[in-house]
C-alpha cells in the first residue's frame, strides 16, 4: 500500500518543504543495512543507545534512497536538492504516528500477544490454524519492540482480514505506545518470567505493564492458574482465563495425559460439553501455548471438531536462524521459522550480511505457504527479491515453485519434493557458496542441512547471537553514550568462533574488535569484517600484511615501535594507528611512566604512526580486598594519560582501562572506551546481582548413542575405576577429552543434564566418549539430548570443579566440535 511523501508529512504533523512531494512510499526502513528497494523506501533516522541513523543518511542517499525522516539534516546533506527530508523532534514518535494512522485505516480484528516467552510460537500456530479461513498479516519473526511493532503494522493491506502481532517491552510506559498502535480486539498474555526485567523494579511491575496491553480488548486470554497474571489482567467483555484446577473457569482443562509423542487433554468451554483434544507436542510450555490458541479458536466460534483436526496437524515453530559451516568451503544459513514472502526478506537480509567476494549466494527454498490470493504475483515478487538480494542460484522445492518457474530469471533448478532433491543432488554440487536453506516445516529441510554440513559430529557447541546482542546492550546501558566499547574476540571468540561474533558486533556498532595475534585479525578481514581491529600481541614478521589489513597493533616496548616505524617507511605507510600499552600494575607487558618521554619523542619524530589510544589492564578488579591497589592503578594510568595527551593536543587519543568487571564496579573510570571480554559471553565475574542481566552465549550439547543396564558391582571404563554401587542404566555419549572435556570431570565429579535430570559421570573420560549414569531419568532413550554445560549447568560450575576459570573451559572446546550459530 503506497502513500505519497506529502501525505506522510501531513500524517506525521509537519509542514516541511518537500523537493519531490509526489514521491511514492511503500516501504519503511530503520536499519540501513537492510535496504532492498531504495526507490520506494522512507528511512527513519532513529537514535538508539548503540547508534544514530543520521550517520547513514548519506550512504543511503548514494544507494538511491530519496526520502528521510530526521531530527536534523546531516551536514553532508545540506546541499542535496533532490531528496525529501521530513524534520521532526522525535523520529521514533513520527514512526509511531504513521503506524497508528495506517492501522486506523483497517476495520479488522487484531490479536495482540504479550508475555515473557511463547509470543512467536503462539502467533505462528494461530497463523497455521486460521490461514485457511482468513488472510492474515502478522509480525515478521519477533518484531515486537518500539520499532518492530510499527514496522509490522505497516504490512497491513486491503486484503488483510486479521492481524496477529507480538508486543514486547523493556521499560515502564512502553506498552501504552504499542497498544495505541495495535488497537487489539483480542489480547493474549502467554506467561511471565524474569527475561528482560532489568528495566523494572520487580517482576510484578513488569507483569502489570505487559497486562496493560489487554486493557480495552473485547477478549482477554491468559493462564488463570498464574496468580500474578490473573491479578494484573484487566476485565473484558469476554475474559477467557483458562485453568487446569478451577472447574468454574471459562475454559477448564479437566484432564491431561502426556504420552511419548503427544499430549491428550479434555476441556470444558463455558460449561458446555466435555471435548477431547490431541496435541502433537509433549513439553508443558508447548501444551500451554496450544491452549492459548484453543481459546482463540473457541472465541472465534470454530466447531470443536474443526479445532481438533487442525491442532493435530500443528508443526513445531523453528524460531532460530542458524549459521553452520558447510561442505567444500560453503556457509549455510538455515531458517526453519516459516516459509512465506514476508519472512523471506529478513532471512535474505541476514544472509546478505554474511556475503563475501569468495562465495556466491544460493537460495534453497520451498513453496511459499502464505495463502496468497494471487500466487503468480507473489512468486514474481519473490523472484525480484532474490535478484535484489544478490542471489545467483535458486533451488526450488515443491510443486508451486515448479509451476511458477517462468517467474525467475536467475539460474534455477526445481524439484518436486525434498526427497526428490536428496535423491538427485549431492554435496559435490556445491562449492564456495553462501547458501540460504529456508523451507516450510513440512518440507523437512533439516535433512538438506545434514547433507551439506561440513561436520557431522553429534556434539555441538551452540552460540546464541541474540544473547551476544543482549549482553552488548546490557553493558551499553551502563556507560555514557560517548564511551566506546572494544569487544574482545581473541582465542577464537573465547572458543565460540570469531567470524559470526564479529559480524554481530560490527552490526551492533562496537567501536573496536580486539584479537590476540595478527592471524586472528587477518582471518576477520578475509571474512568481510571492516571495522577497526586492535591486535594485542602483535609479534609480526609480515608487516606488509598488518598494514594491508589495517590491523592496529598494541605497542608495549620501544624496540617494536621503532621496528614498526621502519617498516612503515619501507612500505610508504603514513599515520598508521597504534595503541600504547601502560603497565600500571599487572607487571606483564607495557611501558612504565619513566619510559614515556622516549615513547613521546619517537612518536613525535615521525608521521608514519600515530597514537590512537592509550590503555592499561587491571589485575584485581574483581577483588574488593585489592581495591586500594586498583585505585593505585587508576591513578598511575591517569598520570600516564595526562603526559601522553599533553604531548599531542591536536589529536584525539582514546583512553581505556576497564574490563568486564571494572565496567560494573568502577563506572567512574570508563573514560573514552571500555573493553568488554568475558561479560560479552554471559559469564558473570560478580555474584552480587549486578551482572544478573547477562545471558550465557555458549552451550555444549551431545546425544546418547548407547544405553545398557548393568548390575551393582560392574566396573565401567578404563582401569575399572568406575564401580557401580547399584543396578544402573549407563549411557555412552560421544564427547571426550579430545573435544575439550577435562579428564578430571570423570568419576562423578561432574553431572550432565538429560530430560531435566542431573546425571553424574561414571569412570574415566575417554578420548572420544564418556559415560553417565541415567538410572533416574524417566523414559530415557538413545538419541536423547545431553547438556554438558549451558542453561542448566553453567560453565562456571565446571570451572569450579576443575579449580580454574570459565575462560579455560570455553577455550578448551576443540575445533572438531561443530559450531552452530543462531539468532532467536
Amino acid at each position: 500500500m503506497k502513500y505519497s511523501i506529502s501525505d506522510i508529512s501531513r500524517i506525521i504533523g509537519t509542514d516541511n518543504l518537500l523537493k519531490q512531494p509526489e514521491s511514492k512510499i511503500e516501504r519503511l526502513l530503520t536499519d540501513s543495512r537492510s535496504l532492498t528497494y531504495p526507490d520506494e523506501t522512507l528511512f527513519f533516522a532513529i537514535k538508539t543507545p548503540s547508534g544514530d541513523g543520521h550517520k547513514y543518511v548519506r550512504e543511503l542517499y548514494d544507494a538511491g534512497v530519496r526520502n528521510f525522516v530526521v531530527s536534523h539534516i546531516p551536514a553532508e546533506m545540506k546541499d542535496v536538492d533532490d531528496a525529501n527530508f521530513i524534520q521532526v523532534a522525535s523520529v521514533i514518535d513520527a514512526l509511531h504516528r504513521l503506524a497508528s494512522h495506517h492501522r486506523a485505516k483497517f476495520s479488522i480484528p487484531v490479536i495482540a500477544i504479550t508475555g515473557s516467552y511463547g509470543k512467536t510460537t503462539v502467533k505462528e500456530w494461530l497463523n497455521q490454524l486460521l490461514q485457511d479461513d482468513l488472510v492474515i498479516t502478522r509480525s515478521p519473526r519477533s518484531y515486537n519492540s518500539q520499532i518492530g511493532v510499527p514496522l509490522s503494522v505497516w504490512n497491513l493491506d486491503p486484503s488483510t482480514q486479521l492481524g496477529i502481532f507480538e508486543a514486547g517491552i523493556s521499560l515502564p510506559g512502553e506498552m501504552k505506545r504499542l497498544k495505541d498502535i495495535l488497537k487489539p480486539e483480542i489480547g493474549i498474555f502467554t506467561n511471565i518470567g524474569t527475561a528482560h526485567s532489568s528495566g523494572f523494579e520487580s517482576v510484578e511491575e513488569k507483569c502489570r505493564e505487559k497486562a496493560s496491553l489487554l486493557d480495552g480488548c473485547r477478549c482477554v486470554i491468559f493462564n488463570a492458574d498464574n496468580e500474578m497474571i490473573r491479578s494484573a489482567v484487566p476485565s473484558a467483555p469476554d475474559t477467557l482465563g483458562w485453568s487446569f484446577t478451577d472447574s468454574n473457569a471459562p475454559l477448564f482443562i479437566s484432564d491431561m495425559t502426556v504420552g511419548e509423542t503427544e499430549t491428550s487433554i479434555s476441556y470444558v468451554y463455558k460449561g458446555g460439553v466435555r471435548q477431547a483434544l490431541r496435541i502433537p507436542m509433549t513439553a508443558r510450555y508447548d501444551v500451554e501455548n496450544v491452549i492459548h490458541c484453543l481459546a482463540v479458536m473457541l472465541y472465534l466460534g470454530f466447531a470443536p471438531e474443526v479445532i481438533s483436526s487442525r491442532i493435530e496437524k500443528l508443526t513445531p515453530v523453528g524460531t532460530r536462524l542458524e549459521v553452520i559451516e558447510g561442505v567444500n568451503g560453503c556457509l549455510l544459513v538455515h531458517d526453519s521459522y516459516t516459509s512465506d514472502f514476508n519472512s523471506l526478506l529478513p532471512a535474505l537480509d541476514f544472509m546478505r550480511r554474511r556475503a563475501t567476494d569468495e562465495r556466491s549466494s544460493t537460495a534453497i527454498v520451498s513453496d511459499l505457504m502464505d495463502g496468497s490470493i494471487d500466487p503468480e504475483k507473489t512468486y514474481r515478487m519473490m523472484a525480484d527479491l532474490l535478484v535484489r538480494a544478490g542471489v545467483k542460484r535458486m533451488i526450488g522445492i515443491g510443486p508451486e515453485l515448479k509451476r511458477h518457474a517462468g517467474c525467475f530469471t536467475i539460474d534455477t533448478q526445481f524439484y518436486d519434493s525434498t526427497d526428490d532433491f536428496l535423491a538427485k543432488a549431492s554435496p559435490r554440487d556445491f562449492n564456495k557458496e553462501l547458501i540460504l536453506v529456508k523451507g516450510a516445516p513440512s518440507f523437512g529441510f533439516g535433512r538438506i542441512c545434514e547433507m551439506l554440513e561440513a561436520r557431522q559430529h553429534e556434539t555441538v557447541l551452540e552460540i546464541n547471537l541474540s544473547a551476544v546482542v543482549d549482553n552488548f546492550n546490557a553493558i551499553r546501558s551502563r556507560i555514557r553514550p560517548t564511551t566506546g566499547i572494544a569487544c574482545m574476540i581473541k582465542a577464537s571468540g573465547y572458543g565460540a568462533g570469531s567470524h559470526e561474533l564479529a559480524r554481530t558486533l560490527q552490526a551492533q556498532g562496537a567501536t573496536y574488535l580486539a584479537v590476540a595475534v595478527h592471524d586472528e585479525g587477518a582471518e576477520l578481514r578475509r571474512a568481510g569484517i571492516t571495522m577497526p581491529i586492535l591486535v594485542l600481541n602483535p609479534i609480526v614478521e609480515n608487516f606488509h600484511a598488518i598494514f594491508a589489513d589495517n590491523l592496529e597493533p598494541e605497542i608495549n616496548n620501544i624496540d617494536f615501535l621503532r621496528t614498526l616505524i621502519a617498516e612503515a617507511e619501507r612500505y610508504d605507510v603514513r599515520e598508521f594507528p597504534v595503541h600504547i600499552k601502560i603497565d600500571s600494575g599487572m607487571h606483564r607487558l607495557g611501558f612504565r611512566k619513566e619510559d614515556l618521554p622516549e615513547v613521546i619523542e619517537v612518536l613525535k619524530s615521525t608521521d608514519r604512526v600515530v597514537p590512537r589510544s592509550i590503555f592499561s589492564h587491571l589485575c584485581a578488579a574483581d577483588d574488593p580486598m585489592e581495591d586500594d591497589y586498583t585505585q593505585m592503578q587508576f591513578d598511575y594510568f591517569d598520570s600516564c594519560c595526562r603526559e601522553l595527551l599533553a604531548a599531542f593536543p591536536e589529536r584525539k587519543i582514546l583512553r581505556h582501562i576497564l574490563n568486564s568487571t571494572g565496567i560494573t564496579r568502577f563506572p567512574e573510570h570508563q573514560l573514552d572506551m571500555v573493553r568488554l571480554g568475558i561479560g560479552l559471553y554471559g559469564i558473570k565475574t560478580m555474584h552480587d546481582g549486578s551482572q544478573d542481566d547477562l545471558r550465557p552465549v555458549s552451550s555444549l550439547h551431545t546425544v546418547i548413542i548407547s544405553l545398557k543396564k548393568w548390575p551393582a558391582g560392574t566396573t565401567i571404563g578404563y582401569n575399572r575405576r568406575g564401580v557401580l554401587k547399584r543396578d544402573s542404566v549407563i549411557a555412552t555419549i560421544p564427547v571426550g577429552y579430545a573435544d575439550g572435556i577435562n579428564r578430571h570431570l570423570g568419576y562423578g565429579n561432574a553431572c550432565m543434564i538429560v530430560r531435566g535430570s542431573k546425571c553424574p559421570t561414571v569412570g574415566t573420560i575417554c578420548m572420544d566418549a564418556c559415560m553417565i549414569d541415567v538410572t533416574d531419568v524417566p523414559d530415557v532413550r538413545v538419541g536423547d539430548r545431553v547438556e554438558v554445560f549451558g542453561e542448566t549447568i553453567p560453565v562456571e560450575t565446571l570451572a569450579e570443579t576443575l579449580e580454574t576459570i570459565p575462560y579455560e573451559v570455553l577455550t578448551s572446546i576443540s575445533q572438531r566440535v561443530k559450531r552452530v550459530y543462531y539468532r532467536e
